[in-house]
């Protein structure tokens, strides 16, 4: 039987929306691959997401695209650690959150020790069997993301009975496990995972019915901006110029209360939003 719940005020991430920059320390990422593998230019990178208004920065060394090749563990960490380690710096005291992007544990610690303030993991925490021991030493914010399989494997024929209700009991599940481990509820995020391990109907499915995460009792985490699925419905355009579409699945997002938005084009998708809230709160004329 489905649980609901409410998200708690004091949950950090309550009221949205919150805006998460990507920084992909990656040679091979599906949308700026090789970009920013340089770390000066990720922690440059970084900064001007910030100042276009990230409130989360959300740092990677492994692609996660469809069919994407696994990185060692050492070599994920060489990536992404001086690139953490800067932004802590140039954004210390600034309120900006900090995450890293990985399923690996040793990961994880390096990052934190680095200035990593929260974990974002597609696994759900799920990858690595040490990964819930650091999340709840760590006691940092942590988002819960649905995978169906692995990167290598995910969009081969993906099928669900109910995409929703199964994505819903798998986080649901994943929550219990976390809340079983001594991390609270109040630092979870979940995250429907669009594009992984799904189809262009499975992800119009889930978006359509995003309102339904909200009963999970945790902040609810967004992430559409240029997946493939935008360039399937519309003329299959490369990564880079599907921004228009991404802007449109964050504003159906914002509209169901989404609170947390995982996005590329971080000034373009703040635009989008002050005129959506403009619009919405504007005052009918007597």
């Amino acid at each position: 039987m489905t649980r609901k719940r409410t998200v708690p005020e004091t949950h950090r991430f309550a009221h949205g929306p919150h805006i998460m920059g990507v920084v992909n320390v990656t040679p091979d990422s599906f949308s700026d691959g090789g970009e920013f593998l340089n770390a000066d230019k990720a922690i440059e990178h970084g900064l001007q997401l910030f100042n276009e208004g990230a409130a989360i920065l959300d740092i990677g060394g492994e692609s996660t695209r469809p069919g994407a090749e696994v990185v060692d563990v050492e070599e994920e960490i060489r990536r992404v650690v001086p690139v953490i380690e800067g932004l802590a710096s140039e954004l210390k005291g600034k309120g900006v959150d900090i995450s890293i992007d990985t399923r690996n544990a040793k990961t994880m610690e390096a990052a934190l020790k680095a200035g990593a303030t929260a974990l974002n993991d597609i696994s759900g925490l799920e990858h690595d069997v040490d990964s819930l021991d650091v999340a709840a030493e760590a006691q940092v914010p942590v988002f819960l993301m649905h995978m169906a399989g692995n990167p290598q494997v995910m969009q081969k024929k993906p099928s669900y009975n109910n995409v929703v209700d199964e994505v819903f009991q798998y986080l649901q599940e994943r929550i219990s496990i976390c809340e079983a481990r001594r991390i609270d509820a109040s630092l979870l995020i979940c995250d429907p995972g669009i594009g992984f391990g799904k189809t262009v109907e499975h992800n119009l499915l889930l978006l359509r019915n995003i309102k339904h995460f909200h009963d999970l009792g945790v902040p609810v985490l967004l992430g559409t901006s240029r997946k493939s699925f935008i360039g399937k419905i519309s003329n299959d355009e490369p990564a880079d110029e599907r921004i228009p579409g991404s802007l449109s699945s964050a504003i159906w997002g914002l509209s169901q209360g989404v609170q947390i938005f995982r996005v590329h084009d971080v000034k373009e998708t703040v635009q989008a939003f002050k005129i959506y809230d403009a619009i919405a709160s504007v005052k009918e004329a007597s």
